[in-house]
């Protein structure tokens, strides 16, 4: 047995301040090139941070010997996203280092503020997917269960928005024209992907039948480590990303010759898988770029994940013994069959063997409930670029549906449901249903989006398999989102219940009958202030608009998408505009409300609703007579860095999204875990939001899953509602004959069709009335502010269920079987 190591010697050690300030000046002449004595922001940013990496890697390197010396299981989380935000104050959070770097910082004339200013937020993701992946690192490496999460070392995130004129305007998101100090890229091992090409067969050494993949064009993957260290503990684990590289530079014939641009041809084409985050898949050279991406960090991950169980145990049949994939999302399927023709065509083995250990290795976790976000590919385009692969899709197919027919005979209609393959106008290869097939557990993310995967989505399958459909719900890092997020809400737990909450979220129920302390909801109330003036400078700054932190900062931030029902509250806010303006002498609440989140570029029904809320907040800001009551902003290019400005500051959480259409969301965990309560719909994980708060501590409204299902079974009529309700009439009257933009009164006209012309598929008009009504219930309890109060702190103090540790625990013990490594 290994040497048992002592961890906090080894963890104080980095901790010590005695030699930052030297490290940095060091970086800064040594790395950079720069002389220290110029003041330069940007330098002491980079020197701070080749500093902290410098401790980072010591630990890292010392997590890996431990792995090999335990022989552990590893856990592989494949996902094309992470979300990771800004690095260098999650480090300093987690190594414990933040409040001793800070002076060490001030003393070379810069505020810790000043320089985490310096960094851009990484453009590894877009949103939820990516955000949960990053949690999840987070949680992995603070419980120390050996892994690492594997995706793309994306050159361009996606995108940048600007609203110019009311509209979003998209930018090139270059977040790494600057360089990151946090990548350290290992040229030395490069693997080779291959596309295209073609299959034959071949008689091996014992005269048996194989099949191979030939004629090739050939990309080298390069893998870029980025450090993830668990919190308060040497535990550092890391993402690998791989980047894209031309297998060869140019073509010198075509150099010599004066075609410049032909001679760099082959290199920039093989260089493009890994630019940009979510390629244009409108167009087909879009569609073929994705699924690339998407075999390109699976074919180099297996190279990785091979090669490193290959080295420790010699034989392919202890592979899931060892070896862990989590599968986030359909987007690494095409890893199922890539397994297998690694195992069938590379190490020889017979189906029946190579289909075992692929259906132990794989888990997969999905994370919608909308069929048409269900991942396909035409048959044409994979057989074209991966022809192998397509062959062993077939097989795996024709074995499984031989299975489905003797279990259920004559049943042809379950059959077409359940193949890998669509037969519809265009042949597709169904990636939901290779993942469920090639996987020995599958997850939903919350228990209502589970049941519905059970019930409704993917009940064939639940059928064949009772077992195999599970649930975990999601779960967010508390480092993140409350430590280092909301420095004085998190001061103020501490200092009450001590620090053992930071890594044990369920802690946090101790401060369940602080709310009945005056005193302390006298505190709380002056946390959340201070988070409010601290957020209103940063919109003063971003937005060039002052709010009142004293009014009630309501707040929807997310992707924008009709389902998630920006417009719903858009019209909410219209109603209460009309309100104030028809009744000045009454007794209004006074609110500020914030929109922030980003449209696909292709999206024109999202962006249209962008183009309403700032077309509306412009009538409202403009307007003397509802001044100091109401206010409407939208934040640009919504982000991990501005997320963790707006949550903590935020009153009211908006979670309205269309009951039985959101898979889980995290948001809804991050603004109640900072103490906001939450109006929202009985979907996703706010059923079990309100199952832990309280009924009473909660604003449900709406119809639930199943009234949404029956009332559009039964012949959904938006227009009945629209008739009977005036106020939601007018509002409707208003936005679509142009008073909120008199210069095209029918520009919006397209959004009331959505809902009256073409049947409101997510009901808004439905739940207007209660949402509104609930509303006023907000209002009420916000003009007692004590009361309030006590209901945020009761909020807060029931999320411990709701952290990404607990969400990992349960992956690690019932999903990967993978223990953590021990002290």
């Amino acid at each position: 047995m290994p040497e048992k190591r002592n961890s906090r010697p080894r963890l104080e050690r980095f901790q010590n301040m005695d030699t930052l300030a030297r490290d940095i000046e060091r970086h800064i002449v040594s790395s950079l090139g720069n002389d220290p004595v110029a003041k330069n922001r940007y330098r002491y940013f980079q020197g701070l941070a080749h500093s902290v990496r410098d401790r980072l890697i010591s630990l890292w390197i010392e997590t890996q010997r431990s792995y090999y010396d335990a022989m552990v299981k590893r856990v592989y989380y494949l996902s094309m996203e992470f979300l990771p935000g800004r690095f260098l104050m999650n480090y300093l959070v987690n190594m414990r280092m933040d409040e001793a770097t800070r002076p060490v910082v001030e003393g070379l004339g810069f505020s810790l503020e000043d320089l985490e200013e310096q960094e851009w937020d990484a453009g590894l993701g877009n949103g939820g997917l990516g955000r949960l992946a990053s949690c999840y690192m987070d949680s992995m490496a603070t419980l120390r269960i050996p892994g690492y999460g594997y995706g793309i070392m994306y050159d361009y995130g996606i995108f940048h928005q600007t609203i110019v004129g009311g509209w979003q305007e998209e930018h090139c998101d270059n977040w790494r024209r600057h360089g990151s100090p946090w990548e350290i890229v290992r040229r030395e091992n490069l693997y080779d992907v291959h596309f295209y090409g073609r299959t034959e067969t071949y008689e091996d050494a014992r005269g048996l039948a194989r099949r191979r993949w030939v004629d090739t064009q050939k990309v080298r993957a390069m893998p870029c480590d980025i450090l993830i260290p668990g919190y308060g503990c040497e535990h550092v684990t890391n993402m690998r990303l791989w980047a894209a590289q031309s297998s060869e530079d140019f073509d010198l014939t075509d150099f010599n010759r004066g075609d410049y641009m032909g001679a760099m041809e082959s290199k920039v084409v093989s260089e493009n898988i890994t630019k940009v985050l979510y390629p244009n898949d409108k167009v087909e050279q879009g569609r073929e770029l994705r699924l690339k991406q998407q075999y390109f960090m699976v074919a180099a991950t297996f190279q990785d994940i091979m090669r490193r169980h290959m080295k420790l145990h010699g034989s392919m049949s202890s592979f899931p013994d060892y070896v862990a994939v989590q599968l986030n999302d359909t987007h690494p399927a095409i890893a199922i069959p890539e397994l297998m023709r690694l195992l069938l065509d590379e190490h020889a083995l017979g189906w029946d063997d190579a289909w075992t250990i692929c259906t132990r290795t794989f888990a997969y976790t999905n994370h919608t409930v909308l069929p048409e976000a269900l991942e396909t590919w035409p048959v044409d385009l994979l057989g074209r670029l991966l022809p192998r692969h397509l062959e062993i899709i077939y097989e795996i197919n024709r074995r499984f549906l031989d299975d489905v027919a003797a279990r259920f005979p004559g049943e042809g209609e379950r059959l077409a449901r359940m193949s890998l393959i669509g037969e519809g106008h265009t042949r597709t290869v169904r990636m939901a249903n290779l993942a469920i097939v090639g996987s020995h557990t599958v997850n939903g993310v919350a228990a209502l989006h589970s049941e519905i995967l059970k019930n409704g989505l993917f009940a064939d399958f639940h059928a064949h398999w009772p077992d195999k459909l599970t649930n975990v719900t999601n779960g967010v890092t508390p480092r993140r989102w409350l430590l280092q997020a909301n420095p004085p809400l998190s001061a103020l737990i501490t200092d009450a219940i001590g620090p053992g909450w930071v890594a044990d979220l369920d802690r946090l129920r101790e401060l369940v009958p602080l709310a009945e302390d005056a005193g302390f909801r006298e505190r709380w109330a002056k946390a959340k202030l201070d988070n409010k003036k601290r957020f209103a400078r940063y919109v003063l700054r971003k937005v060039n608009m002052g709010v009142n932190p004293k009014t009630m900062f309501d707040v929807q931030v997310k992707r924008m998408h009709e389902y998630k029902r920006q417009l719903l509250n858009v019209m909410h806010v219209v109603a209460l505009y009309n309100r104030i303006r028809e009744d000045p002498g009454a007794r209004h609440t006074p609110r500020t409300v914030f929109f922030g989140g980003k449209a696909a570029p292709g999206y024109q029904q999202a962006k249209l609703i962008i183009r309403l809320i700032n077309a509306v907040a412009d009538t409202v800001n403009s307007d003397p007579a509802v001044q100091g009551l109401l206010r409407v902003a939208f934040l640009p290019n919504y982000c991990i860095s501005q997320a963790e400005k707006i949550i903590p500051a935020a009153d009211l959480s908006e979670q309205i999204s269309t009951a039985g259409m959101e898979a889980s969301g995290t948001g809804n965990m991050k603004f109640a875990m900072n103490g906001a309560l939450t109006i929202g719909t009985l979907d996703g994980a706010n059923v079990e939001i309100m199952e832990e708060v309280g009924a009473q501590n909660i604003f449900i409204f709406g119809l639930t899953a199943h009234e949404v299902e029956a009332m559009r079974r039964g012949g959904y009529n938006p227009r009945e509602y629209y008739d009977r309700d005036p106020e939601l009439r007018r509002v409707l009257d208003m936005i679509g004959t142009g008073a909120f933009l008199p210069s095209s009164p029918h520009l919006f006209r397209p959004l009331v069709d959505s809902l009256l012309e073409h049947g409101d598929w997510y009901m808004l008009l439905a739940d207007f009335r209660d949402y509104v009504d609930t509303q006023r219930r907000v209002d009420r309890l916000f003009d007692d502010p004590d009361a309030w109060t006590r209901v945020s702190i009761l909020n807060a103090a029931n999320m411990g269920k709701f952290s990404s540790d607990r969400s990992v625990r349960e992956y690690a013990e019932r999903i990967w079987n993978a223990p953590p490594l021990g002290r």
